[in-house]
């Protein structure tokens, strides 16, 4: 037992990691950063599933399943995003790895458990270069956009079975993070550039109830369904504002102040519907499908006067997973007790843009990706996730930029019974 509560106690010292940068998309640049979705490694190397739940493991979908808890589990993860750009400008390429998540989960008897974390909630992180020529193709002025931070989410949540199959569960987080942007604008013949800088944090609380309902219809042929509410929640943003020019010759040297005012705003996240269905036998093989949707994002206060071409519609996401296991309890061969794991997502963010400098048409962002992954044995209730995913964000029309995505992602989940009675002396 020592030696397993010197591993949490390990873990939970790396939070100081989730300050390293972690995204480099000029989509970060809008709202509060690019917003993480709260999936295990597990869950992303198939797609995205676990709504339905995932016999046992760590799952971040629905609190519901912390029910079927029969092992302490606790894990965490790491990742390295690999992005290339594209725009009517060229392309450029950007690399950033990080700490994900950190999660533990505890049975409470036969019925019901509980689980709690830490997670990367959204991330910004982006340089963009805009400039402006003349009908001589001369400099007449120059730009520089940069963003960095983001905010993370702490939750807690208790699972618990209210009668034979059915699970109940209910979640809540809170969301904290700080965040820094600015835009530089210089103009020809001006000696002095002028600098906007808006540093500041945002923070909520945010609620998430899950139902699953689990059906045998033949021998260890089972068929699991699932759904998780994400009840409506707003984040507080507070931040300094600042406005003043600024002489770029060596190093940036601040000049006249401008405007200085600390201002507030809302982000407000609409009430989300996530929906599963799972049919398998959990030792050798599942199948799922998961499909999520929203309205519409809300902002306002400092979110929306900077923001003139984003807007906000409705949010959905389906996808499709499963995983194989060629023989669980092999001894011969440790490859047959390796899960085999794949999946593919179609998603459509919700983000609008007006790329374009001329005209008012807005573009959504859609996002899709294709994802397999190992779950590799090390010991008997360990294990190492890892997943692979390949994906495309945006296009490349209106003015956009399409972003082509390889993410590769690790988990070290553990399971272990602390509290064992001991049966030989």
């Amino acid at each position: 037992m020592i030696k397993n509560l010197s591993v949490v106690i390990t873990i939970l010292f790396c939070v100081q990691s989730f300050a390293q940068k972690a995204d480099s998309s000029p989509y970060s640049a809008l709202g509060i950063g690019t917003e993480i979705e709260s999936k295990t490694v597990e869950e992303m190397s198939m797609g995205g599933i676990g709504t339905a739940g995932l016999n046992g493991q760590l799952s971040f979908s629905n609190p519901a399943s912390y029910a079927s808890f029969t092992l302490i589990r606790y894990t965490v993860a790491a990742e390295n995003r690999a992005i290339w750009f594209n725009d009517d400008n060229g392309s450029d390429n950007s690399s950033n790895a990080y700490l994900s998540y950190l999660g533990m989960g505890i049975p409470l008897g036969d019925k019901a458990g509980f689980a709690f974390g830490l997670q990367q909630n959204s991330t910004i992180g982006y340089t963009i270069s805009e400039n402006t020529y003349d009908e001589n193709d001369e400099l007449i002025q120059a730009g520089l956009y940069e963003g960095d931070g983001g905010s993370n989410r702490v939750f807690f949540g208790l699972g618990y079975e209210v009668i034979k199959n059915l699970s109940l569960g209910i979640e809540g987080k809170y969301i904290f993070g700080k965040t820094e942007k600015s835009v530089i604008s210089q103009t020809r013949d001006i000696h002095l550039a002028t600098k906007y800088k808006i540093e500041g944090g945002a923070n909520g609380f945010g609620l998430k109830a899950g139902v699953i309902y689990k059906k045998e219809i033949k021998p260890s042929l089972f068929v699991n369904l699932g759904t998780s509410i994400e009840f409506e929640n707003d984040l507080e943003t507070d931040a300094d504002e600042y406005l003043y020019s600024v002489s770029l010759s060596g190093a940036e040297s601040p000049r006249d102040t401008i405007l200085d005012v600390r201002s507030k705003g809302i982000y407000r996240t609409p009430l989300k519907t996530n929906l599963g269905v799972s049919i398998g036998n959990p030792l050798k093989w599942s199948v799922a499908v998961d499909y999520s949707f929203r309205d519409p994002i809300e902002i306002n206060g400092n979110l929306v006067g900077h923001n003139p071409k984003l807007q906000y519609d409705n949010a959905s996401k389906f996808a499709i997973g499963g995983y194989y296991v060629p023989r669980y309890n092999s001894i011969s061969s440790y490859w047959q007790r390796v899960s085999y794991r794949a999946g593919v997502r179609l998603e459509n963010t919700g983000i609008m843009v007006n790329g374009s400098d001329t005209g008012s048409e807005f573009t959504s962002i859609n996002d899709y990706g294709i994802s397999f992954g190992l779950g590799l044995p090390i010991g008997r209730f360990s294990k190492i996730d890892t997943s692979f995913e390949y994906g495309q964000l945006g296009t490349t029309s209106n003015g956009l930029t399409k972003e082509s995505y390889f993410n590769f992602r690790v988990a070290l989940a553990f399971g272990d019974k602390w509290f064992n009675r001991r049966q030989i002396n």
